[in-house]
């Protein structure tokens, strides 16, 4: 059975990406040249709501790569897979090629 998050308010779930331990060449990097805390957002809540009632939207949409802080967040394991989930205050900004 699938199950699918959808999560409240102003919060976004995110899938972590683990870089690459080794180059294409063979050669293994060290744990401390791989640590980008990047991640990809799975779902989005529809945001939050101010003073007044007005939606503030989530800055991020479904797809996007986001920059993680450190520490924050809270884990939720669904079915084999391990996600994240912050608010959207707390995503440092997004990843672009």
């Amino acid at each position: 059975m699938a199950k699918r998050l959808i999560p409240f308010f102003n919060r976004v779930l995110i899938e972590k990406i683990v870089p690459p331990s080794k180059t294409t060449a063979g050669i293994l990097l060290p744990e401390s040249s791989t640590k980008l805390n990047s991640g990809k957002v799975v779902a989005v809540g529809p945001g939050a709501r101010d003073r007044s009632g007005n939606l503030i939207p989530v800055s991020v949409k479904e797809g996007d790569t986001v920059l993680l802080p450190e520490y924050g967040g809270t884990s939720v394991k669904l079915g084999e897979k391990e996600f994240h989930l912050f608010r959207d205050e707390d995503i440092l900004g997004t990843l672009h090629d």
